[in-house]
């Protein structure tokens, strides 16, 4: 039985300290700010709330080149229209001025340095999450150190402050939170700990280090190359703590016992009853039977989306040679080609004849077995099942219980090895220790310093080396559905990506392919559509969209790099300025 900490999870009645109001009266029967800032239970008790900004199971990559959803992506199509309200954006400072309340009061608090240092550091940490959402989303944001009042007018009224300002703050809290969280175990179970704040910290430099130098931003206080060795360094120091590894997913307990000769040891990961002792969760999100549960178990291969056709086509065959020039790559007639002699992970993420999809009275189900037309279990023909679990007990409404990664050591690997890439330092010693970790548990080739050229490779509007190539496409495949691709191509100012119709088209479909599901399937006005692109037919799932639509097309400055401030905040704030082209 796993051991949870309920507080983390109820809704705290100290959200009443988020209030604008704050009396001077302290009734000696009643709890008030005067009264409430005294120890650092205290303290604890208010930083519960923030624990709630942690990333849950879902959706979390829809908008990509990795996923097609059912209905399609008005930001990818360049169809947004700039937001009206406030509400209909991530334009919020609930958070921040949660966080600054608490940081203006906290010091009356009294006890040991180290008790009252860890809350702060908590707080400052959930400010800096915050903060760095709204830099990746906005760009250039007010920073604001202090919770505001209806007469703070120069405030409430400031112009956005600079990107690199912000950065810097971010940066400040969470080397803080770094140096006053306690060890791993020396924290309650899911509460924050020094190795988390490590890891959040090398992702912000690895985000802004590479922001800056793809989209030639200003050095500012500190450049590409500063922000990237601080990635690099950060990640390192996770990686000599000795705390973490890259292990093979148990199949006990995930009611995933593989099919012969198709190990499950990378999706088992993903379905884990319990992260609390895996050495590749930096931090778990716990859930427990009765206390806290999730959706994802019963969700994941019947959540109206499916991979790309260009995601499927960017795994390595198992010679590790890309589908371009690997004779082991069998053809794309059939979904049982596509994935035969490909990167194990393929079988382990995709709907498919080897993996367990549903265990019944005992019976494990294939994918396959279930005869279901496409748009119930992944629209492109490529269902997703990275997350589900084939137990019944897991796919009740809102019963699922495995834990979550928040923070997982396989993502510090691919900082470490990013960064190192970009400055040109990357040895066979940084590979071995990171992308090769990766592929071990796959029983895949080891990455080389020297990687063949891919003559398919993605177009990411200008040239890399192929080693750094490489890099992004593990990145890509490990990291699938997790939450980061859209950064990424973001950072890397990538937006070229989109341009491939692959990018938003499903699986080819042949006689075998049509043979493989019940009549009426394809075509007609309920079956599923075609295209014909380059010579073969593909499933479309946007009707009213055709393999050049202009929408997909992205400029070298394109608005969609940045999202647009709502109107009524411009209106109300008249030295706000929206970000460009929008």
């Amino acid at each position: 039985m796993k051991k949870i900490y309920s507080v983390l999870f109820a809704l705290i009645t100290s959200i009443g300290f988020f209030s604008c109001e704050v009396t001077d009266i302290s009734p000696k029967d009643s709890l008030t700010d005067e009264s409430f800032w005294t120890k650092p239970e205290d303290l604890k008790l208010f930083a519960n709330n923030f624990y709630s900004m942690l990333p849950v199971p879902d959706d979390l990559e829809n908008q990509s080149d990795n996923f097609v959803t059912n209905g399609y992506n008005q930001h990818l199509f360049n169809e947004s229209i700039v937001p009206f309200s406030t509400s209909e954006t991530g334009w919020a400072w609930d958070r921040i001025r949660a966080c600054n309340f608490f940081l203006t009061r906290y010091q009356k608090a009294e006890g040991s340095q180290e008790e009252i240092n860890k809350y702060v550091a908590e707080v400052r940490f959930f400010k800096s999450l915050d903060y760095f959402a709204k830099i990746k989303r906005y760009g250039d944001v007010p920073y604001y150190e202090k919770d505001l009042q209806t007469d703070d007018i120069d405030l409430l009224y400031k112009a956005r402050d600079p990107r690199d300002l912000v950065l810097d703050k971010i940066i400040e809290d969470l080397e803080f939170a770094a140096q006053w969280l306690p060890e791993p175990n020396d924290t309650e179970t899911g509460r924050l700990h020094k190795y988390a704040a490590l890891a959040q910290l090398a992702r912000v430099c690895l985000h802004e280090g590479t922001w800056k130098k793809y989209h030639n931003a200003s050095a500012g206080n500190i450049s590409s190359e500063q922000l990237l060795s601080k990635a690099a360094q950060t990640a390192e120091t996770i990686i000599n703590s000795g705390l973490y590894d890259i292990v093979k997913g148990d199949n006990a307990g995930c009611g995933q016992v593989p099919f012969e000769g198709y190990p499950l040891y990378y999706s088992n990961q993903f379905v884990q009853e319990s992260l609390l002792n895996n050495a590749e969760c930096i931090l778990p999100r716990i859930y427990e039977v009765d206390v806290v549960m999730h959706w994802y178990g019963r969700s994941q291969g019947e959540s109206g989306r499916g991979f790309s056709k260009d995601f499927i086509e960017s795994f390595l065959c198992k010679d590790g040679k890309p589908v371009g020039i690997s004779n082991m790559y069998q053809g794309d007639e059939t979904l049982e080609k596509e994935i035969t002699n490909r990167d194990p992970r393929i079988y382990q993420v995709v709907g498919c004849l080897h993996k367990p999809y549903l265990v019944m009275n005992g019976e494990q189900i294939q994918y396959g077995m279930l005869n279901s037309i496409i748009p119930n279990r992944g629209v492109t023909g490529y269902a997703i099942v990275k997350f589900r679990s084939p137990l019944q007990s897991q796919q009740e409404p809102n019963q699922s219980t495995y834990d979550w990664f928040i923070y997982r050591y396989a993502e510090v690997l691919l900082i470490y090895a990013e960064a190192k890439a970009e400055l040109g330092e990357c040895t066979q010693d940084v590979l071995d220790k990171t992308i090769n970790k990766l592929r071990d548990r796959v029983e895949m080739p080891h990455l080389t310093t020297s990687p063949e050229v891919d003559p398919l490779a993605v177009n990411y509007g200008y040239s890399i080396s192929p080693l750094l190539y490489e890099i992004r496409r593990e990145r890509r495949i490990e990291l699938v559905a997790e939450g980061f691709r859209w950064d990424d191509i973001i950072r890397w100012k990538a937006g070229k990506l989109f341009e491939n119709p692959k990018t938003f088209l499903g699986m080819r479909v042949t006689p075998e392919v049509v043979a493989n599901f019940p009549e009426e399937s394809f075509y007609g006005e309920s079956g599923v559509q075609t295209v014909d692109y380059e010579g073969n037919e593909y499933i479309n799932v946007y009707r009213t969209k055709s393999v050049d639509d202009a929408g997909r097309k992205w400029s070298d400055n394109d608005k969609r790099y940045l999202d647009p401030l709502p109107l009524e905040e411009l209106t109300v704030n008249k030295n706000l300025t929206q970000n460009p082209g929008w």
